[in-house]
């Protein structure tokens, strides 16, 4: 006890001077407080706002996370849904979850999951064919690739034998006349015939699931290339627009989405931290993707649109087009989000392939502002006008499957005018989308 007495009273006598030095501290702590305070006063309130900012920024940066697609999250719920299932599924090359593991490799292995048979929509299960596709077998599995591009365009009664349940993993472009859409409502309705459980494990939509353009499909138009009449871009991710398909077309498929996690509509693919695998041969570029729906539309008139070439949807081009012409007027009309340059390009293969081609290249300057059907259509009214013995402007009708705007084209009306008259159907279909989002 003498030794703990001893050793308190020395702790105390050195605790004296250490006690006066943290008051001494404290007063100096004080003074600093109050100068740094009376700065900041005096800077005024932008630096005020700077610290806010600088704040806000971490606070932000903190809460933003990777996106995870419907199979991260199918394998984060350990594939309970599909335990005890047999199981079909509908992929291609883009059905990867977050560590780059295939949707066939990991169903394959899933406990209590038996996956009985694959399906593959156009260009195929390795997504690199550009022509019909003949259904084989997978090597690593050796279940039966059934291709639904190429005999066939839907799931027959014997490739359905024995499996209780569909599973449809493929990235789309979120437009339209994309035909992976139309695979999944072909499949939705079969497996509704054959009282088949459907499930979708949700994507991006890579071109933002906030902004809707171009005109609705006229009713009487519907085809591989356009299955239910929706605007050319309808901003949705490929599970709402399964859950409209669904309810709007009446289908009656036992529809499951397995939702995304982190994903909100604002998003274009680059904000979403997953790596961009194109979905087919051309859309190789996320530039690409955003100027697709505009250009897409130019081919079946007489255009090339840039496959056979580096650069596939971010320039177009004929043998008969001067690429400077065109692309100065072009420039004129101060298009949103794009510029316009002369880029002339032979094409290895497809549309005019092994011939020059007059070219004009489009520089995105602001994906956000991008409204590709418009620019679309000020192309077409422009090589109209300059080349209307060569521009087929009637054959655009696969693609925009809508009349008005056609003869709109034809009439020489102008393209705001064209424009402007689809904002009814646009006001009354954001009604109808709007009941199937799944994220804000």
């Amino acid at each position: 006890m003498k030794v703990r007495t001893a050793r308190s009273r020395i702790s105390l006598e050195i605790m004296k001077p250490l006690t006066t030095l943290r008051k001494e501290g404290r007063f100096l702590c004080l003074m600093l407080t109050m100068l740094l305070a009376a700065l900041i006063t005096a800077a005024g309130p932008f630096t005020r706002c700077a610290f806010a900012a600088q704040n806000h920024k971490g606070s932000a940066r903190s809460h933003v996370g990777r996106v995870h697609v419907g199979l991260d999250v199918l394998e984060a719920e350990k594939f309970a849904p599909l335990r005890g299932k047999h199981v079909g599924l509908i992929t291609n090359h883009t059905g990867l979850d977050y560590q780059g593991r295939t949707t066939i490799e990991l169903l394959a292995h899933a406990p209590g999951v038996q996956l009985v048979a694959l399906f593959s929509p156009e260009h195929g299960i390795a997504g690199h064919a550009d022509e019909k596709v003949a259904s084989s077998q997978e090597s690593s599995t050796g279940l039966p690739i059934y291709s639904l591009y190429g005999d066939t365009r839907r799931p027959t009664d014997e490739m359905l034998k024995g499996i209780d349940a569909l599973v449809f993993d493929v990235q789309d472009a979120g437009v339209r006349f994309y035909t992976y859409t139309t695979t999944m409502g072909y499949s939705m309705e079969e497996a509704a015939k054959h009282g088949i459980s459907f499930y979708v494990l949700d994507r991006p939509n890579p071109i933002n699931g906030d902004i809707v353009e171009g005109p609705m499909l006229d009713a009487d138009k519907t085809a591989f290339v356009a299955y239910f009449p929706v605007p050319v871009r309808y901003g949705l991710t490929i599970g709402e627009l399964a859950e409209l398909y669904n309810a709007e077309k009446h289908l009656n498929c036992d529809l499951h989405v397995v939702e995304m996690k982190n994903w909100h509509r604002n998003y274009f693919y680059e904000s979403t931290g997953l790596r961009w695998i194109p979905p087919s041969p051309n859309l190789r570029t996320l530039k690409g993707a955003i100027l697709y729906p505009g250009l897409e539309i130019l081919q079946s008139a007489g255009v090339s649109v840039g496959r056979g070439t580096e650069a596939p949807f971010e320039e177009f081009g004929a043998p008969w087009i001067d690429g400077e012409e065109v692309a100065g007027e072009l420039n004129t009309r101060n298009l949103p989000g794009v510029r316009f340059s002369n880029q002339p390009y032979v094409p290895v293969n497809g549309l005019y392939a092994g011939r020059r081609c007059g070219g004009v290249g489009i520089r995105v300057t602001d994906r956000a502002a991008v409204r590709s059907m418009t620019m679309g259509l000020e192309i077409a009214a422009l090589l109209l006008k300059k080349y209307p013995d060569h521009f087929e402007v009637s054959k655009t009708i696969t693609l925009l499957g809508n009349d008005a705007t056609v003869e709109g084209l034809k009439a020489g009306t102008p393209v705001e005018q064209i424009v402007n008259g689809w904002s009814a159907d646009l006001a009354a279909f954001d009604q109808v989308r709007r009941k199937y989002f799944l994220y804000k």
